[in-house]
């Protein structure tokens, strides 16, 4: 038995023919993911939220020109990517990303108050070393830890290599690793 949901190529296909509902189906399946891309990028929900829309305008009038080729994560990526980086520059201040929250950022009250402080002292630190990463390095990191995407196909988000791409991980690990290690604490 097939798999009734149609694949994002195919409503580009369909939104190409302005199917509306098309669009609208495609919105509500990678609204919430390109949200919290540019959310952590940002560092703002609202401006978030209109560079989200900026994105869905920005696929909805390219449609036509979109080539099918079962990329389309990449492609929406690339677009949300540029997005954030031209709102960057337009700005001239970059608002460096304050994460709201990680996966699991659930306090473990069974070790008492004490543990949950030490925790949200350990998130602040991670955040705020995030937010000290060169751009690249960090939307590199966030694409890939926050958004399980490979080094493929952040290299075609970003529009560069993959070799470039191990690059950036490599150098904000070191460099996240370099931030958070605690003086007389010895790297493992």
């Amino acid at each position: 038995m097939s798999d009734p949901r149609p694949t994002d190529d195919e409503l580009m296909a369909r939104i190409a023919r302005d199917e509306e509902s098309a669009f609208r189906l495609l919105v509500d399946r990678w609204e919430r993911q390109v949200h919290a891309f540019l959310w952590r990028m940002t560092g703002c929900r609202e401006e978030a939220e209109d560079l989200t829309q900026d994105v869905f305008v920005q696929v909805h009038a390219h449609a036509g020109h979109y080539c099918p080729e079962g990329k389309f994560k990449s492609w929406l990526f690339r677009i949300a990517g540029n997005r954030v980086r031209s709102w960057a520059r337009r700005r001239k201040i970059i608002e460096w990303v304050r994460f709201d929250g990680f996966r699991h950022d659930r306090r473990d009250e069974a070790h008492g108050p004490d543990a949950g402080l030490e925790i949200d002292q350990t998130r602040e630190m991670v955040r705020s070393a995030i937010a000290e990463l060169p751009d690249r390095q960090r939307e590199a990191l966030v694409l890939q830890r926050f958004h399980e995407m490979s080094q493929q196909d952040i290299a075609a988000a970003m529009n560069t290599t993959e070799g470039a791409v191990e690059s950036l991980l490599v150098r904000a690990m070191k460099s996240l690793r370099g931030r958070l290690v605690r003086p007389g604490e010895e790297e493992s």
